[in-house]
């Protein structure tokens, strides 16, 4: 025991003194808007820039990324894809990205009018396979450039200085600046929840109940801390009105909530606990496998109410009532995206997984546990969560015994 502690402290000792030995090198992201055109300026600039070999970037299929140029070499052979190898010294790469984006059902998830921008972070720079090299730690920061009459700008990074945020991700090679982000004439309420920052923040008179927002995350906070032990450094929550997409959607330290969404709907879930639980989480799945990240998602937006004393019991079984009828017709979870009815059936055959590990374990364990021990996994599969249950049970799980996951 005592030489594998030992062993366990030199791997430690030696990756703090790779740290510490690694090469700095600044990456700065600098944007500017051009509401006229719908577009955003972004230029990327490295303070050395042979210490990336090359950044090869997913441009997608739709043209939105243009007017590219580069120190060093640009190499584009097709549409979708664009390699930069940067030049020696200070070294940059600029181009245009069309902002507002509208899905086939008409709402819009990003839009840029003439006083505000809402959009995600994650399509001002597209993703890329970093090629750096040896000893290299590349330091993201990015700023904006605002049009006259804009006053300010947020994101869900912490902010260093005016209208500049500091971007660091470990998970990730390449420190993109991902997560919901606004710009223009904004409103915002905040509030310190735990060790988090939360902004609530929506263009002025888009009607967003700011105030209901942090009210309802206070109430919750605690509970959704207990099953998801995360503390990020702050929280961004944005909104509009119509024509953005009626509805929410999450991303990193951030998530959308249309304005006149209610936060807790008649059927009795929360569509902002339940994107809260997909920041909270990063729950990810594959192999047909949506029903967990939705599933979980939608269970938790109910139980964590519930849990906080939102929720009596004559309500609860209501709300089961409404999802037994929503998903009668089911047959089958497995899926590459879930639906409606996918996700209700997947929360009742979830409530009853946490009876049954809750009876199995004499209290010991819950579904909380089969949560937690997905967090830790890259993408979930449904064998994945099969395997985490039943380790839990030591025994196979009668719940998950069904045709439903087959």
């Amino acid at each position: 025991m005592f030489v594998r502690l030992l062993s366990l402290f030199a791997v430690l000792l030696l990756s703090s003194i790779h740290a510490q030995a690694a090469k700095r090198i600044d990456l700065d992201y600098q944007v500017r808007f051009l509401p006229e055109q719908d577009q955003a300026e972004v230029r990327l600039t490295l303070e050395e820039g042979e210490a990336v070999r090359s950044l090869d970037f997913n441009l997608g299929d739709e043209g939105a990324y243009s007017d590219f140029s580069a120190d060093g070499e640009w190499l584009q052979e097709v549409p979708e894809r664009g390699i930069w190898r940067p030049g020696k010294g200070k070294s940059s790469l600029s181009y245009r990205v069309r902002i507002t984006h509208q899905r086939d059902n008409g709402a819009f998830d990003a839009r840029m009018t003439e006083d505000w921008a809402l959009f995600r972070g994650d399509d001002l720079v597209p993703a890329a396979k970093l090629d750096e090299r040896d000893g290299i730690v590349l330091v993201a920061r990015i700023g904006f450039d605002l049009p006259k009459g804009w006053k300010s700008i947020e994101t869900g990074w912490p902010r260093i200085g005016k209208n500049r945020f500091r971007v660091d991700n470990p998970e990730r090679q390449f420190d993109r600046p991902t997560g919901w982000m606004l710009a223009g004439k904004l409103g915002s309420r905040r509030a310190r929840l735990g060790e988090t920052d939360v902004a609530v923040v929506a263009p002025v008179g888009e009607g967003m109940r700011r105030m209901d927002i942090l009210t309802l995350l206070t109430f919750v906070w605690p509970e959704v801390q207990h099953v998801f032990p995360r503390d990020p450094k702050k929280l961004l929550i944005v909104g509009a009105g119509d024509p953005m997409w009626r509805g929410g959607l999450s991303g990193p330290n951030s998530l959308f909530m249309h304005a006149d969404r209610p936060l807790v709907s008649e059927n009795g879930t929360s569509s902002l606990v339940h994107e809260l639980v997909h920041v909270f989480s990063r729950i990810t799945d594959a192999d047909r496998s949506d029903w967990i990240s939705e599933g979980l998602a939608e269970y938790y937006a109910i139980e964590l109410v519930r849990r906080a004393g939102g929720m009596s019991e004559d309500r609860y079984q209501a709300v089961r009532e409404r999802l037994t009828k929503w998903s009668r017709k089911v047959s089958s979870l497995r899926t590459e995206s879930s639906t409606g009815p996918v996700t209700a059936r997947a929360v009742l055959l979830l409530q009853e997984l946490d009876k049954e590990i809750r009876q199995g374990s004499k209290g010991r364990h819950s579904l909380d546990d089969v949560a937690r021990g997905l967090m830790r996994l890259d993408k979930a599969t449904t064998q994945d969560f099969i395997d985490i249950t039943e380790t839990l049970l030591g025994t196979g799980s009668k719940v998950l015994d069904t045709k439903l996951l087959r």
